[in-house]
């Protein structure tokens, strides 16, 4: 008789990681609460592959705050008509800013994911990873009331210029970015100062097996064994992709050069 598998919950499923991983479990678990009208949305592709296990572990932990829970009338209504008229709808200030002061303690990085917002980058992935904790507020419509960002001093933060429907989209973007520079979620922490943005260039290219492929073959340096001749070789190659794709980070890269002497 073949022995039926049964499926093992999810709260074995993490005992049974956290006994095998037991040097990767910190001893404070980073913290991400996400204020939304779709909760369901999360965790989403987070919950998969290095953040899931992450997340299964106790690296870090995902909260989630319905704002209509916040609602002053039985319809649950979050949003009205823009004062000084205009299309769409905005986001009350009283229903969010009584789901903020819910969500957020003394100290809480409050941010708010807008196309108007700070662009997100490496370096202010990083600043978040070194925080114990985060408040994402998912706008909708036509965006939310000034007066929630300026009463409850909420930063605004763009993943880039263009318009997604909502904040949730974005929270996952950002997450992704911060959750995988956490201690423990990449095995090896060497990766993170190769990639792309970690010295200000974009990363080299890559090749693996097999070493010629349809007639294409594997750079011959990086068969070579010759390490110094590899690094001088990845960094010509970030240098020049960097140069032609990003100008705005060669221009960068080239001052940071400059006053390092």
């Amino acid at each position: 008789m073949v022995p039926i598998a049964v499926p093992m919950t999810v709260n074995a499923m993490n005992k049974e990681i956290a006994a095998n991983n037991p040097d990767k479990i910190p001893a404070k678990c980073w913290t991400a609460t996400v204020l939304t009208l779709f909760p369901e949305m999360f965790p989403g592709p987070l919950g998969q592959s290095l953040a899931g296990n992450a997340q299964k572990i106790g690296i870090w932990r995902l909260e989630t705050v319905d704002i209509r829970d916040f609602a002053r009338d039985k319809h649950r209504s979050v949003d009205d008509a823009p004062f000084g008229g205009g299309p769409g709808m905005v986001m009350r200030a009283d229903v969010l800013g009584a789901a903020v002061d819910h969500a957020a303690t003394s100290g809480d990085r409050i941010i708010y994911l807008s196309p108007r917002g700070r662009r997100l980058d490496q370096a202010l992935a990083r600043e978040f990873a070194e925080r114990d904790s985060l408040v994402l507020l998912c706008g909708r419509f036509e965006g939310i009331d000034q007066r929630v960002l300026e009463g409850r001093g909420i930063e605004e933060v763009s993943v880039g210029d263009y318009v997604l429907s909502g904040g949730e989209t974005a929270a996952l973007v950002l997450l992704d970015a911060v959750v995988r520079l956490l201690p423990g979620v990449i095995g090896d922490r060497a990766a993170l100062d190769e990639e792309s943005f970690a010295h200000g260039l974009l990363e080299y290219p890559q090749y693996t097996r097999p070493q010629i492929w349809e007639g294409r073959e594997v750079p011959e340096v990086l068969t070579s064994g010759h390490h110094e001749k590899i690094r001088a070789w990845r960094l010509r190659q970030a240098e020049e992709l960097t140069k032609a794709r990003r100008p705005d980070l060669w221009d960068r890269y080239q001052s940071a050069a400059k006053s390092r002497g």
